[in-house]
């Protein structure tokens, strides 16, 4: 989900999650949240769809808990 966010030009609807993976919505809508809560996304609820798109300093904050995870160095 956050690779797709992070490709996306504009937000993406959760009903485009749940037509490209093999989850339905409920699982969907969990995982969306669990990302909401930890700041990595945000949404927009327009009428009965939620629109969701990365959060500005997501990739900044992603590639430095990986970055701590496993040394640049490490990779080479």
């Amino acid at each position: 989900m956050l690779a797709t966010l992070a490709r996306a030009e504009d937000e993406v609807c959760v009903c485009d999650f749940t037509s490209g993976l093999p989850l339905n919505q409920p699982t969907v809508s969990h995982h969306l949240k669990i990302l909401r809560d930890a700041g990595l996304v945000c949404w927009d609820r327009r009428g009965t769809w939620v629109y969701y798109r990365l959060a500005t300093d997501a990739s900044t904050r992603i590639a430095a808990t990986l970055e701590s995870l496993i040394p640049a160095k490490a990779l080479a």
